[in-house]
């Protein structure tokens, strides 16, 4: 761990899950873009960086089951096992830090909102990259959802790396190919608009 574990586990173990900036309580995008391009309930999905997010209550609430949520920071897990109560039971919880984790499995669909943006340097965006390759397969998707080129940059006090489609493109070729692509504006619990860029990806 590094000192991105210590960063994330103050900011879980200070706030509310419901009082960050990226808190969606319905993640209605991700969720229906997981569906159409994972219609089998027995699809295997990874959550990156899906800490606290509630996109694992609307993937076990349509019935997937198997499901993975890593997050460096445990703490942020914790707090999605607690709301989840007895159901987190049916969840993979993974703490570990993507940029030495070595995947031993694949999975069908590889989420992943806001979670790559944090890392800024080449070093580590490669380490990821190298994850991520290990934890797909042919025929698996990838769904990233970024700050765009005209979002924030710097989130939670850390900076970010703002992207289009296209630069995800780059970054995931040639191994992916881009399938969809959008803008979304996200809105704060306070009321403030963010500019992210959302993309789907198929590995060839």
């Amino acid at each position: 761990m590094n000192e991105f574990h210590d960063h994330w586990q103050r900011v879980y173990g200070k706030k509310a899950e419901t009082s960050v900036s990226w808190y969606q309580a319905t993640p209605a995008r991700a969720l229906a873009s997981v569906r159409e391009i994972a219609p089998s309930l027995e699809a295997s999905i990874i959550d990156i960086g899906g800490g606290a997010s509630t996109l694992v209550d609307g993937l076990l609430e349509v019935g997937y089951t198997d499901i993975t949520v890593l997050d460096i920071a445990a703490a942020a897990l914790e707090k999605s096992k607690a709301r989840l109560g007895a159901r987190a039971a049916h969840i993979n919880w993974m703490a570990a830090d993507i940029t030495s984790w070595s995947p031993s499995r694949t999975w069908d669909v590889w989420h992943d909102r806001a979670a790559f943006h944090f890392l800024t340097t080449p070093e580590n965006q490669t380490r990821y990259l190298n994850a991520l390759e290990r934890g797909t397969k042919a025929g698996s998707h990838v769904i990233m959802s970024t700050f765009a080129l005209d979002g924030p940059d710097r989130c939670s006090g850390l900076p970010v790396q703002r992207y289009s489609a296209q630069t995800l493109a780059q970054k995931v070729s040639p191994l992916f190919k881009l399938m969809e692509e959008s803008q979304e504006q996200h809105l704060t619990p306070w009321g403030a608009t963010q500019s992210f860029t959302f993309a789907v990806f198929v590995r060839s």
